[in-house]
């Protein structure tokens, strides 16, 4: 998933994480200081490009702890590299010209393709980013946080507001309010659920990036879901972000 071409995951995660950034320019649309950085690949290689979130340009917010949501991208990414969906760009933390933050792949998408573009021809492939908002309670799903690459393929972006108990799910993804989720997706979620029990594998990693209170309402929002699998159905005054793209 998000892989390089002729590179595992695993190798593109370690390109992330230590390649030289050589070049960087402010991406003008952030809420938050968000930079595209160039980093340099050895081998001869092109060099690849990230988008580099510092935790030193998060904008202080009134429902998240501060210096908390390059964090949260991160835990989304490795959330979603378990679940085996939906599909998030690889993800890292690291060291960058303004201090500690996320890097994650640049995703090289057509300028047009966003949710509302999207939907009518394909609703059924933000199935699974929907489940994934419902568990990892998103405040921030905006339209323009999904792209098309090339190939077709739909990838989920901006994942800094996540994971907080308290915060309201804002999506527009309306379409699926009392639909019930595919079973295939409920059973990834069963076979999930272990994972994040305390001391495991997951419970231990996201406990890394998130308050262990924010896994064990993660494992309580999951198990909510499995018991009844139907998008709940929200309100137009209270769920929906801003601006909508």
């Amino acid at each position: 998933m998000g892989e390089l071409d002729g590179a595992s995951l695993g190798e593109t995660l370690e390109l992330l994480k230590t390649s030289e950034i050589d070049g960087m320019g402010l991406h003008p649309e952030g809420s938050n200081y968000v930079f595209i950085v160039r980093l340099k690949v050895d081998d001869g290689l092109e060099p690849i490009h990230a988008m580099y979130k510092p935790r030193s340009g998060e904008r202080p917010l009134r429902d998240f702890p501060a210096g908390t949501l390059y964090k949260r991208e991160t835990a989304s990414f490795e959330l979603s590299a378990a679940l085996g969906w939906p599909r998030i760009p690889p993800t890292v933390i690291r060291e960058g010209p303004h201090g500690i933050g996320s890097v994650q792949l640049f995703i090289d998408a057509q300028p047009d393709g966003n949710y509302f573009s999207l939907r009518e021809s394909m609703l059924a492939n933000f199935e699974e980013i929907a489940l994934f908002d419902l568990i990892t309670n998103n405040a921030d799903r905006k339209g323009g946080a999904v792209l098309q690459d090339d190939a077709g393929k739909i990838w989920a972006i901006d994942h800094g507001l996540t994971f907080n108990p308290y915060a309201r799910l804002r999506t527009v993804m309306w379409e699926f309010c009392g639909e019930e989720f595919s079973p295939a997706l409920i059973e990834d979620l069963k076979s999930f659920r272990a994972l994040i029990e305390p001391g495991r594998s997951m419970a231990a990693a996201l406990g890394e990036l998130i308050d262990d209170d924010e896994v064990a309402y993660l494992a309580a929002r999951i198990d909510n879901v499995i018991e009844d699998p139907v998008f709940p159905v929200l309100d137009p005054d209270l769920n929906v972000p801003w601006p909508v793209v």
